[in-house]
């Protein structure tokens, strides 16, 4: 892989402009109603870049100071044995809209520019089920998230009071279907070497949150306060439904 990423190509950021537009619905969409949506307008994996060295680090750190709030995940390894505790995280990713940056723990080389990344408070990061990530990248890492909205949160004004993941999300606020393989979200996270689907599984969940988070309302490269994007999801619910 090139070090220096493609140039998003316009209709990218236009595609990007439109979801902002996509009208919310209210009700969970069933397995079957989002398995007949259209696929999620993912990143080409052109557009992600497995972070291993002094360049990409330095495009990473340049395209997250650009934006000014990314997507944000991680993957661990899966444990199957009874009484046994996951090691990870093993993997963090995050994006912009137009690109997706993969770190490998491992990599210690890396963790600083990680690191000033996830507790900057100049960068918001966003995404789903943040209270579970806390822990493990404090106790792993030494690293403490700071400045973050979990999106999911942002579905409770909306009537949605059982906790809404990612995929769900981009069906409800997008209209579209997120694939999520069982077979990478069950892969070892912990190899040296990452498959292009592992790659591809893990951009997608960081890049969905973010556009996700955008489309309830935030807009683009302005971070916002959680109760200021609860305030613009039930403003725009109110415009589709016909209330003032």
């Amino acid at each position: 892989m090139k070090n220096k990423l493609p140039e998003a190509a316009p209709a990218a950021g236009a595609a990007a402009e439109r979801r902002t537009n996509t009208p919310l619905q209210t009700l969970r969409p069933s397995k079957e109603e989002i398995a007949l949506l259209p696929p999620y307008q993912a990143l080409p994996l052109s557009r992600i870049l497995l972070v291993t060295d002094a360049s990409h680090l330095a495009l990473a750190a340049a395209e997250v100071a650009r934006a000014g709030m990314v997507g944000f995940d991680t993957e661990s390894k899966p444990v199957f044995g009874a009484g046994l505790k996951s090691d990870g995280p093993h993997v963090i990713q995050i994006a912009t809209l137009d690109h997706a940056f993969i770190f490998q723990t491992f990599r210690r080389d890396t963790l600083a520019v990680l690191q000033e990344i996830l507790e900057s408070p100049h960068v918001l990061k966003v995404g789903f089920g943040l209270n579970s990530d806390r822990g493990p990248l404090q106790g792993k890492l030494g690293i403490e998230l700071q400045n973050c909205i979990d999106v999911a949160r942002a579905f409770r004004p909306l009537g949605f009071r059982d906790a809404v993941g990612v995929k769900t999300a981009v069906a409800i606020a997008l209209g579209q279907r997120l694939q999520k393989s069982r077979k990478a979200t069950t892969s070892n996270w912990a190899l040296p070497q990452l498959a292009p689907r592992q790659l591809q599984y893990a951009a997608d969940d960081a890049h969905a949150a973010l556009a996700v988070f955008m489309a309830l309302g935030c807009p683009r490269n302005q971070p916002v306060r959680e109760a200021k994007i609860e305030s613009a999801a039930r403003q725009r619910t109110g415009e589709h439904d016909g209330r003032s």
